[in-house]
């Protein structure tokens, strides 16, 4: 462990009983053994160099924030799996944002540090750009015997504006560090480009493409970007397989995580030592897909075969894992509605207990491997809306083929947030689609709530609320089109046509066991089947936790939207963000336009009617453990100012 600052958390604030925290950053320089049973998962590691005592070598950062006097915590550490490098844990619980928390400002409103929670990040991802204090983590690069290993990589880019130039993997939230083509000769590759994956793809001339970009007007040589002449069109698909080499030893930041982790709660070297008794994992997106993925994979035992995480919460991951532990695999990717659906995201198994894929005739659950080395932690799942629409949720609960309901593990809790989007309420403005974004800010009341009942659930045997999401027996689970018959028909609304539905890929043989694909892009297979939550006559979810806003709503909240035309591919779903569809004030208002929804002052005839129906709706969702005292003292608060019948 090497400590690079030790400093005084927020100005040393005295946060309630638990007193002042403190900041260590630092990192861990780490080595297995590539011959242990507990890196026989890792993908390549037997391709790795090793140092003098035969091990491999890695290091990751570290970032931890703790009370200062340990005694005075709760005992309970919280590691959150940084997504693309970034810190989500105090935005989540907190509602503040930065990737290096210092002040007292970072510290939000305070509600980890006010409950003593001790919170810890690590690097684990390999492809992670320096820079915003992002989280790192330094991977070997796999050899054969000291020379370079090669292969195929399919890309798949799409921008929603006209841009001359594209990094080959590109996110809104952090640009990727692609691995080197072996030769930049377009020749030697193939770039196709298309408007959406239902129509054929037409190939690019080499001579009309580069690895290079545009930078002050200039064309510049660049491995990591793609220039197309005349630049890429909004919305379109460009395809492209090149020859890679140097795969980086991806499935070490699994190791990374079990051993940073292990070492901060077990270790007599730990600045926490002794004072934790419980452990939880948390992930948010991409980093709710490594906590399913860790798991699936066997990480939540140590090298010495202790209890890593006593329970996680895995948030918006719908049904998926990630491309965590492949050779060439970018942990980035992912598939959603309209891109990059040859990227295996979401693949069998599924479910939390063992099914069969009549298709391919494959048997197994996602926590199988916990389950037999007796390392099961408590899980809750947590879905917006999205992930029904764009993530493939329901797969999570029902048989591939979406005709019946599958059973959860007794260590599983579900649990869907109706009415929201991928990654909570955002400006209603539309970027690039449709409608207007969803406003709905399910995350930190929800999840605050669940974190303290997850809490109580591994630690002290407290059965968790019941899981509340979508099921096909009753009705609140049911296709696309049994979903638009349901819809109301408001004026100038277009309803979806599809959600996203994953393929099964074939990669070939080597892909299961070894993480090696050789068939590139992989072949398509039939689709499985996915479904999405049943609406009421006005368009609001009638499975999951409603908050306020849907149990007694203004709007419809949505967790789908649609591109809008000026951004390319028009009609094809948003991959995270839903819709917001106000309500009509008055009667009149709402015969002008022919919406049938009742306007608000036909539902609430005055604001004492309004405020009443809220306060039931609060008190049912505090009563049922899934809002806090003071999380629901502020809905009371929100409510109260809505100001709709003074106009």
């Amino acid at each position: 462990m090497e400590v690079r600052e030790r400093v005084p958390f927020a100005g040393g604030h005295e946060f309630g009983k638990v007193g002042a925290y403190e900041k260590i950053v630092g990192r861990l320089h780490c080595e297995v053994d590539p011959n242990d049973a507990s890196s026989a998962r890792i993908a390549d590691i037997k391709l790795a160099p090793r140092n003098a005592r035969g091990r491999v070598e890695f290091w990751t950062d570290f970032f931890l924030l703790k009370p200062v006097d340990s005694k005075r915590g709760n005992g309970r550490l919280l590691y959150d799996v940084n997504n693309r490098g970034n810190k989500l844990a105090l935005w989540t619980f907190n509602e503040a944002r930065g990737n290096n928390p210092t002040t007292l400002a970072d510290a939000g409103n305070g509600f980890l540090m006010r409950h003593g929670w001790s919170v810890l990040w690590c690097g684990w991802s390999g492809e992670v750009d320096p820079g915003n204090d992002r989280v790192l983590a330094g991977l070997p690069v796999a050899t054969d015997n000291g020379k370079p290993i090669t292969g195929k990589v399919y890309v798949e880019i799409c921008r929603d504006e006209p841009v001359e130039s594209s990094p080959l993997y590109w996110t809104p939230w952090m640009l990727a560090i692609p691995y080197p083509p072996v030769s930049a000769d377009t020749k030697q590759t193939r770039l196709t480009m298309r408007p959406t994956r239902s129509q054929p793809a037409v190939e690019i001339p080499a001579d009309q493409w580069a690895f290079a970009r545009v930078e002050d007007g200039k064309k510049i040589a660049d491995t990591g970007h793609l220039w197309v002449k005349g630049g890429l069109r909004p919305g379109w698909l460009y395809e492209l397989v090149y020859t890679a080499r140097d795969p980086r030893v991806s499935g070490l930041g699994l190791a990374a995580v079990r051993d940073c982790t292990s070492f901060f709660r077990y270790e007599n070297a730990s600045p926490l030592a002794g004072a934790i008794q419980n452990a939880y994992i948390f992930g948010i997106s991409q980093s709710g897909r490594f906590v399913n993925h860790f798991i699936y994979e066997d990480f939540n035992a140590d090298e010495r075969g202790r209890m890593v995480f006593d329970g996680g919460i895995s948030h918006v991951s719908g049904s998926g894992r990630g491309l965590f532990n492949q050779r060439f695999g970018m942990a980035t990717l992912c598939a959603t509605q309209h891109e990059n659906v040859l990227v295996p995201s979401e693949s069998f198994p599924f479910n939390t207990v063992s099914q069969t894929d009549p298709v391919t005739r494959r048997t197994g659950d996602l926590l199988a491997s916990a389950r037999a080395r007796g390392k099961m932690p408590k899980i809750f799942f947590t879905q917006s809306s999205t992930e029904y629409w764009t993530r493939g949720a329901s797969l999570l609960h029902t048989d591939v083929d979406g005709k019946r309901d599958a059973s959860l593990d007794p260590n599983v809790r579900l649990y869907l947030a109706a009415g929201s989007q991928h990654l909570g309420g955002t400006t209603t403005d539309r970027r690039s689609y449709q409608n207007l974004c969803n406003p709905l800010n399910d995350r930190p009341p929800i999840l605050r709530a669940l974190l303290v009942a997850l809490d109580d659930w591994a630690s002290r045997g407290v059965p968790p609320p019941d899981s509340r999401y979508p099921r096909i027996s009753n009705g609140t689970l049911v296709t696309v089109d049994e979903f638009r018959g349901l819809f109301p028909k408001i004026p100038g609304v277009q309803l979806p046509t599809v959600c996203y539905t994953p393929f099964r890929l074939d990669f070939g043989p080597r892909w299961e066991k070894e993480g090696i694909a050789e068939i590139v892009p992989p072949k398509i297979g039939k689709p499985y089947r996915t479904l999405v939550p049943a609406v009421d006559r006005d368009g609001n979810e009638v499975a999951g936790i409603g908050l306020p806003d849907v149990a007694v709503p203004l709007a419809t909240y949505t967790g789908w939207n649609l591109r809008a035309a000026p951004f390319g591919a028009e009609g094809m779903l948003a991959p995270y963000y839903g819709s917001y569809l106000p309500f009509a004030r008055t009667h009149e208002d709402r015969v002008k336009t022919g919406d049938p929804r009742p306007s608000v002052l036909e539902r609430y005839p005055s604001r004492m009617v309004y405020l009443h129906h809220v306060k039931e709706a609060v008190q049912r969702l505090r009563s049922e453990r899934l809002l806090l005292e003071d999380d629901a003292a502020a809905l009371l608060k929100l409510a109260e100012e809505q100001n709709l019948w003074s106009q």
